[in-house]
């Protein structure tokens, strides 16, 4: 599963874009610099999200939407198709335009 396609589906799961959950995080005082154990604890206990889907947001929350290159354009599994992800909802994201 891509990185997006996790974050496609945490947006599903719980109605929040990942933006919606760098702000929520922001207000807990979750960011740059924050280790991933109490985000991952606050994202179980409020929202039943497991670790992989965590680990998602951990990224965003502490790094912003910029991934690594390293499987942009690949065949493999986790395939992105850029290196920037979408994070304002996946009803707007132009990538997804028409599929």
């Amino acid at each position: 599963m891509s990185f997006q396609a996790y974050l496609d589906n945490i947006e599903t799961k719980t109605g929040l874009t990942p933006r919606q959950f760098i702000e929520l995080a922001s207000e807990k005082g979750f960011g740059p610099g924050t280790k991933a154990t109490p985000i991952l604890e606050w994202l179980n206990a409020d929202y039943e999200l497991s670790r992989g889907y965590g680990m998602a947001l951990v990224h965003v929350i502490t790094k912003g939407s910029q991934i690594s290159a390293k499987h942009v354009g690949t065949d493999s599994a986790h395939a992105d198709p850029s290196d920037s992800l979408w994070l304002d909802g996946k009803a707007t994201n132009p990538a997804s335009a028409g599929t």
